[in-house]
């Protein structure tokens, strides 16, 4: 198996700039792609990763109009919501900003999709969208497991006038982001009601922001419902930035407080639309020095000599939280996330896969349902490990911050960080000292 070892390291420093955000990046292609037929939108520092590749090489293969002019920046030529291509197999990975969003929008398309990804894919839920969608009459068959990829979606059948769903909100906010911008392509009122608890409210926040950028406004009652009017239709921005990734940010702020710093980070702050932003303030709480301007966060180490382990409702930052799980090695006392219960949908089972790497370092971990507590190891007792990544690029990420103990690291099929971040250990190698 392929692997990466770090050795220890005693600092951190320097300035980087962020790669483009994910989640915004799936976002505004495929808005862009919906905009007004004819209508083009030149969308700027797009991340160049496996998950975007996944949803640019969708768009091509339903015919819509997708030119490359810069390295990062792309010509996105506007449908009208309606795809030329009425009969694709479209090949998802393990892209779940991909496959959700395309999945709402196909099931309006009047054509058949096939949809399929990676074994993984094949075991995270999407049954909990398809359960929403099949609601309004849209037309589902299962080629697998009921509720997982794959499965093929064919014209469907819509009710007269207004129209009322529900769905979950307890497992994934990706599904409700879905349902949100698939829902002005039905030309009629739409209500979405959430059952029960809704996670992961600020990657809500960001759909909501970015489909206002595109002309669309949804009224909302608190986090219960949301309404999208009749003769709501997206029209192109004509230019749009995608911002830095906040969830990777958030590495390279906890190498800030561990190395000593200054590190900053450029392309986050405080104009972010992410919640992972608040990261920053998660890392104060345990005792680090953190700085902020409008599109940049410092950390300068930490104030007291150590971070200290806090106990934190995780729920808003469930992406950037895993690095808080790392950091808590190098902290003094016990460190428990809570209401990190998507973390076991995710690329992999997060929690379960934490938890295993965690204590091949030295920690003390207890796992639950939604909650993880660690307990970091004593001064003599941290152990070099060959940490496994399970295909999941914020696993090989997070553990790259036990480069600061005395013992380094070695990372498994470190190319997983091709999802997001592919030059991450070479930006991470020139902070390092």
């Amino acid at each position: 198996m392929e692997h990466i070892t770090l050795p220890p390291a005693t600092a951190a420093r320097g300035d980087i700039k962020l790669p483009g955000s994910k989640s915004i990046s799936n976002r505004v292609l495929l808005l862009a792609a919906l905009s007004k037929k004819g209508e083009v939108t030149r969308v700027r520092d797009v991340l160049d990763s496996d998950d975007t590749r996944v949803m640019l090489d969708a768009l091509n293969v339903l015919g819509v109009q997708v030119k490359q002019i810069a390295e990062h920046d792309y010509d996105v030529t506007g449908t009208g919501g309606d795809f030329p291509n009425k009969n694709a197999d479209l090949f998802m990975g393990n892209a779940g900003t991909a496959i959700r969003p395309l999945t709402a929008v196909l099931a309006l398309q009047k054509g058949t999709y096939h949809l399929h990804g990676v074994p993984r894919m094949h075991e995270r839920p999407i049954g909990d969208l398809i359960d929403a969608l099949q609601q309004i009459g849209v037309q589902v068959e299962y080629k697998g497991h009921a509720g997982y990829p794959p499965f093929v979606l064919s014209p469907a059948q819509l009710p007269d006038g207004d129209l009322s769903l529900s769905i979950k909100g307890n497992v994934s906010s990706q599904f409700l982001t879905a349902v949100l911008m698939a829902a002005p392509l039905l030309n009629r009122r739409v209500t979405i009601h959430v059952v029960g608890e809704l996670i992961s409210k600020p990657y809500i926040e960001i759909t909501l922001n970015l489909m206002a950028r595109f002309g669309v406004q949804v009224t909302r009652d608190g986090w219960s419902s949301f309404t999208i009017e009749a003769g709501a239709a997206y029209g192109s921005p004509k230019d749009i930035y995608v911002e830095g990734d906040a969830s990777s940010a958030s590495y390279f702020l906890a190498l800030g407080a561990l190395g000593g710093g200054p590190l900053r980070v450029t392309g986050v702050g405080l104009s972010s639309i992410q919640g992972d932003v608040k990261f920053a303030n998660a890392l104060q709480l345990m005792g680090a020095n953190v700085m902020m301007g409008e599109n940049w966060i410092e950390v300068r180490g930490i104030e007291n000599g150590q971070l200290r382990g806090i106990e934190l409702d995780c729920n808003h930052i469930p992406d950037a939280a895993m690095t808080l799980a790392t950091a808590a090695l190098f902290a003094q006392g016990t460190t428990k996330l809570t209401n990190i219960a998507s973390w076991r949908v995710k690329e992999t089972d997060r929690l379960s896969a934490m938890a295993t790497e965690l204590r091949k370092v030295g920690a003390t971990v207890e796992e639950g349902a939604d909650y993880i507590v660690i307990t970091p190891p004593a001064a003599d007792g941290w152990r070099h490990a060959h940490i496994d990544t399970y295909d999941d690029h914020r696993m090989a990420m997070c553990f790259s911050l036990v480069a600061l103990s005395a013992v380094g690291v070695t990372i498994n099929d470190p190319k997983c960080v091709g999802k997001t971040f592919p030059t991450y250990f070479e930006v991470l190698s020139g902070l390092l000292s």
